[in-house]
This record gives C-alpha cells, structure tokens and sequence, in this order.
C-alpha cells in the first residue's frame, strides 16, 4: 500500500492483492471513490495491420452511487456518453507514450467501484491507469498524471469539490508527464487565454508531485519490460521508395483539393501494389504509402513552410455561413471552410424531453444536447452509415461544452434543446465546424444565446527541438501532424479546449503561440464571417416550434392540478392542445404550437391554483342543470351556481331554454359566500361584453 495527498485529500494505492492475471493492476482510493485499474498486452502482435491496437475502457459500475440500473434489464449496457468521454480523456495522454512499432493489444480497463463526488474517479481513474501502466512489464514511456482544476470566485482551485465544480467558471482536465504537458481538454465560462494558461502551469506543478509519488512505486516493485517483436517499415525498402517516388508524391499532394489528391495518389497505390505487395503485402503497402505522404508534409513544413493548398502558415481556408436553410426545423445554419462543410439543425421542445443521465454523476438531466455524425460519403467512402462510435460522442460533447455558457437559463427560455451536427464533407476541423454552425442555428431558431461562438484548430509539427504551428489544419496535415489543438469560445474568451497529440508533449511556448493564434483566427470567423451573416439571435421563434410559457405554482396545489390519477393535467392538454410539465418545486412549462393555446392552458392551471376574484370572468362548462339554475365549472374541480335570474339579459322561464349540459359559457363572479361557494352570472358577464364592443 502506498499513500500520499492529492488536493488536501488522501491518495492511496494498493496492489499485489487483487487481479493477479493482469500484466498490471491497483485499487486506487481517493478519498471514498475506489477505482480499480488493469492493464493487459497480448502475447503475439496481431497481424495485418498499420497501427497500435489500443482499447481504454472506463466502466461506470452504478453500485458505486448506490443505484440499480434503470434499463429493462437492471444491468449496465453499453458505456453512456460520460463514459465513452473519460475513456477518451484517458487514452488521449498515454497512447503517443506506446512504442510506435508495437502491434500487440494493450487493454486498459478502470472500473469505478466507488464513487465519492468530492473526489474524481475520472482523476483517480487516469492515475491509477498511469500506475497500472508504470509497474506492469508492457513497454511504456511513462508516467503521467492528471487534476482537474476549477476556478472559483477568480481563485484557481486543484480537484474542486462537488459544491466548488457548481460555483466553478472552468472545468479544465489537464495531464502532464514530468517535461511535458500531454493533454488537455476544457469547457470555460469564457476564461481568457492568459488564465487558462496559468490554470495548465498550476495544475502541472500538482502533476509532478503525483509523477514522484509513482515513480517511488515503480522503483519499490515495478516490473522489468519486455521486450517486443517491432513492426517497424523496413527502412531499405522505404529508402528505396523515396528514391524512386518522392517526385511523384510531391506532385500528388501539391493541391488544396482532397479528391484530386487521392485520384493522383491511386496510381502510385497501384504501382507499388504490383512491385511489393508479392513479397511484403497489403499492411506493408498501406504503411509505405503513409510514411511517404507523411515524409512529403512534414518536409514542405519544416524545410519551406509550404502547406499542401499552397496557404500561408496562418492563412484560413476560404469560408462561408448560411442560416435557415431548412424550412420546417426550427433552425439550421451551415458553416464551410475549405471543403469541410457542416450543417447544423436545432429542435426545440419542451423540458419532459431533456436527456434522462443515468450514469455515476449528480446531474439527473441534460437539457441542451448536441449530436455529431459522421457519414462515410463525408470523406467519399462506399459503406453504409454505422451507429456513432466514440469519435462522434467526443465531438458532439466539444461542441456541446463550447456553447454551453451562453446558453440562456431555464427561467429565460424554458426548453430543451437539441443541435445535431451533419458533417457534408470532410477535411479536417469538422468538430470546430461544427460549433459555429450550431451557433448559426441556434440563432436562426430564436434561441437568445448570450453571445456567438466559434471554433478554430492549430496544428503543429515537431523534429527534434524544432517545431512550428499551423492554423486551421485540414485533414492531410491533421492526419500526418504532431498535434490538433481545438479552442471555441467567444469574443471575450474561451469556452472549451480539446487537444490531441502524436508526440510526447507540448511545452508552455507551444501552447502559449496555439492559444493567440486561435484567438485571432476565432475572432476574424466571429466579425468577418458569421456576423454579416447572422449577428444576433431572431427576435421570434419558428412558427413550428412550441411556444413555451412558465409559471410557479405553490407545491401544495401540484396534486390540484394534476388530479387523481393525472385526470386533471390530461383534460387540459387535451382542451388546450398543448404539453405541461409540473417540477417538485412547483415550478410549470407549458408548450403548445400556437401561443393562444398556451396561454388557455396556463390561464386554466391559475383558476385552479388561485381563489376565483369577484369581478373575474371565465369561461365554463355547464356540469348540472336546477330548477333554480345551472352548475358551471370555471376550472377543473371548482364550480359555481349560476341562478336562473342570471342566466340571461332577459326574463328565463326554464333553465332548459338557455343552457344544456356541456355548453360552454362566459360567466362573472358576483360572490363567494363565507363556506366558499362561488355564485356566478351570465347575464353580468353578457353585459360587461357588451359594453366593452361598444
């Protein structure tokens, strides 16, 4: 057992008593969260294929909050969206410290036990993975660590508390290794770049206090490593391709449109598929064909800055913006950079839609969700379109995150909403794409966002101490380029970071120049481009979307409005044609196509909740018919008498001669005796409504 302090809180590891199969394993405790972390490496590496097979899994085990699964099967399925983030979050900072030619699988599983809110399993989780990893025998250049760092009332806080993250205006992962920062990923209340920087360096030098804490543990009972069978391209062969096609290769790639691109590629594929595939096979191919395309766009880069398309370094691709595009949504915008092009469609609708979360977090809904698919013809493959897999999940949450602080409140604007992203073409920086074509539908649909957002991506490429940044990368450079450094946010800040890295690290200089090149670049997108185009949400909604009304009842009359057995609630939605939701606080959302029809729902639920004012009138039901006059309901469960004096402006001599059972009736009341009943009168009510058209 091995112990030290994270954030003022214990941090204890034990190992050697659980999962002795595993190439690595420990439970991690911190504070009450027990997270327990394995890692495994297959004997043999698997064949036929280019790249390192790595799997990170974070299992949310719902015991751990003390909850049984609310699926049909009450056991947890697949990982929800929170899961599938930490994964990613995870893998982010330890696959570019894998050896590159390795071919064997490594699974990495955190299972989260026990969950104590104050304390992160997502943090303990990547800890204990960097321990799993640091003390097994698989070959790995580690550790790392990671915190999470808040900013509360303008202080910096490391690992904030449950109550601390409420109040937090950043929610920044950041993990490091002991030279360098590996990742970081941010949602923000438009923090300026200045703080985000000094919220990484506070949150680093927590870091490497953890980095010296793991390395005691690995130098007390870390294995030795093994060694492995390398994959790595046979450097004669690739020495000789060079020789023979580097010329062919430049000429392919020198062209800022991605089909020319592949269809000057495919003879070169066919060529060497004819010369090598014999004798080295299709993987071998494959990989010389990367390696070349990569050797071409590193070299421009560094040795000329020169892009592929021919841009300057901190030149963005031609740009355009759309709004309303789609008739009978209730907002769309397209955002195009380059031949990167994505639509964005927004539907509002009523909270009882937001996402029920069941899953080990406190929030029980999500009402604003954002959605990112990625179809194969988006980058011109034939193959039928999949379910979204773990890519699609973590871009939709960026551009979630990233619009999420201008966002009006529940009591500003009482909906749930929803954005789904279609990536129409694909060329890198789609996710970046995708939050300013979100902001454009969310204007287009009247949602009052506080202020627009856009993303931006930098790029870098490394050899050695140089390095150099590029902005708004496409997909050639994204794929064959050290890192992608997404930032959104608004003119006045940032709202979220993402960054993914190839190589071991970034230093503060690198992350220092990506964040003011994004600032500028997000700027100019923001004045120059969606400004001219939408600068300001529309004044009303679509005329298909619901219109929502809200009120507060007190909580003693909920069960009055919504009736035995839902009676009540369902005979108004159905009379007014509208959808109602009653919160425990009392708190109700009424949403109805055609705003009349909202205004009856509420104006019904207030007869109900609020004593009838003499002088009022409403409009009734007759209920029952008296010899001495007729019963009218004003609202549900609550009626009044209505004499047969005043029934009408003239003389009645039977009750039957005015009004039957069911007719609806403008009425007024004239008194509500000490027992409460209510004595209406339609003859008053006919009179005030004469007077009135006159």
């Amino acid at each position: 057992m091995f112990e030290t302090e994270l954030a003022g809180r214990p941090f204890v590891v034990e190992t050697g008593k659980m999962c002795g199969l595993s190439n690595g394993s420990c439970l991690v405790r911190y504070g009450e969260t027990a997270v327990l972390c394995n890692v495994t490496m297959s004997d043999k590496p698997r064949d036929g294929i280019d790249f390192f097979p790595l799997s990170v899994d974070f299992e949310e085990k719902l015991y751990s909050v003390g909850r049984i699964p609310g699926s049909f099967m009450r056991r947890e399925g697949r990982p929800g969206e929170k899961a599938v983030l930490t994964s990613r979050v995870v893998d982010r900072p330890i696959r570019p410290l894998f050896p590159k030619d390795m071919r064997n699988d490594v699974s990495v599983v955190m299972t989260v036990m026990s969950v104590d809110q104050d304390c992160s399993p997502e943090i303990a989780g990547m800890i204990g993975t960097s321990i799993a990893l640091s003390i097994s025998d698989i070959p790995w250049k580690g550790p790392i660590a990671g915190v999470f760092m808040g900013l509360v009332d303008g202080e910096l806080v490391v690992n904030p508390t449950e109550k601390q993250r409420e109040a937090s205006d950043l929610q920044l992962t950041v993990a490091a290794s002991a030279e360098k920062i590996v990742m970081i990923e941010a949602g923000a209340n438009e923090v300026d770049e200045a703080t985000m920087l000094k919220a990484i360096k506070t949150g680093d030098a927590e870091i490497q206090k953890i980095i010296t804490f793991i390395n005691g543990i690995v130098a007390e009972i870390g294995k030795p490593k093994i060694e492995f069978q390398s994959m790595e391209l046979d450097h004669d062969l690739l020495e000789e391709v060079k020789r023979d096609y580097l010329d062919a290769f430049k000429a392919a790639m020198d062209t800022d449109d991605k089909t020319v691109r592949d269809a000057r590629l495919l003879p070169i594929r066919n060529e060497l598929e004819e010369k090598y595939a014999e004798q080295w096979g299709a993987a071998t191919i494959e990989e010389l064909m990367y390696k070349m395309q990569k050797f071409v766009v590193r070299r421009w880069l560094l040795d000329e800055g020169k892009r592929v398309d021919g841009r300057g370094i901190n030149e963005i691709r031609p740009l355009a913006a759309e709004v309303g595009l789609l008739p009978r949504v209730h907002g769309s915008g397209m955002f195009t950079r380059g031949q990167t092009q994505v639509l964005t469609a927004v539907t509002l609708s009523g909270l009882r839609d937001a996402q029920i979360m069941d899953d080990i977090s406190l929030e029980p809904t999500k009402r604003y969700m954002h959605h990112y698919n990625f179809p194969p013809y988006s980058v011109g493959e034939a193959r039928a379109p999949r379910s979204p897999g773990r890519r699609e999940i973590g871009h939709g949450a960026l551009a979630e995150r990233a619009l999420l602080p201008v966002l009006p409140s529940v009591e500003e604007f009482p909906y749930a909403i929803r954005g789904v992203s279609e990536v129409l073409s694909s060329n890198g920086s789609t996710s970046q794409a995708s939050i300013c074509g979100s902001t454009l539908a969310l204007m287009d649909a009247g949602v009052p966002i506080k202020k627009p957002v856009a993303g931006i991506s930098c790029g870098l490429i490394t050899e050695g101490d140089r390095w150099m940044t590029m902005l708004d990368i496409q997909g050639v450079e994204d794929f064959h380029g050290d890192m992608d450094f997404k930032v959104g946010g608004t003119r006045d800040g940032i709202t979220a970071i993402q960054m993914d890295m190839k190589v071991d690290g970034l230093t503060y200089e690198i992350i220092e120049e990506a964040f003011e090149k994004c600032r500028k670049a997000r700027l100019y997108i923001l004045d120059e481009i969606m400004a001219p185009v939408i600068a300001e949400p529309r004044a009303e909604l679509s005329k298909y979307a619901p219109k929502m009304l809200s009120m507060k009842i007190d909580v003693d009359k909920i069960r009055d409005v919504i009736g035995k057995g839902g009676k009540v609630i369902q005979e108004i939605c159905a009379n007014c044609n509208a959808k109602i939701d009653i919160e425990e606080d009392g708190s109700v959302f009424i949403s109805a196509i055609d705003i009349a029809d909202a205004e009856r729902a509420m104006h019904t639920i207030k007869t109900i909740v609020e004593d009838p004012e003499i002088g009022a009138i409403y409009k009734g039901k007759v209920t029952r018919l008296m010899t001495f006059g007729a019963f009218v309901e004003i609202a549900p469960g609550k009626e009044g008498l209505v004499h047969i004096s005043k029934l009408d402006t003239k003389r009645v001599e039977k009750v039957e001669d005015v009004v039957a059972v069911g007719d609806e009736l403008l009425v007024k009341v004239t008194e509500i005796d000490q027992q409460g009943r209510i004595n209406l009168s339609r003859k008053d009510a006919l009179a005030d409504l004469a007077a009135k058209q006159k």
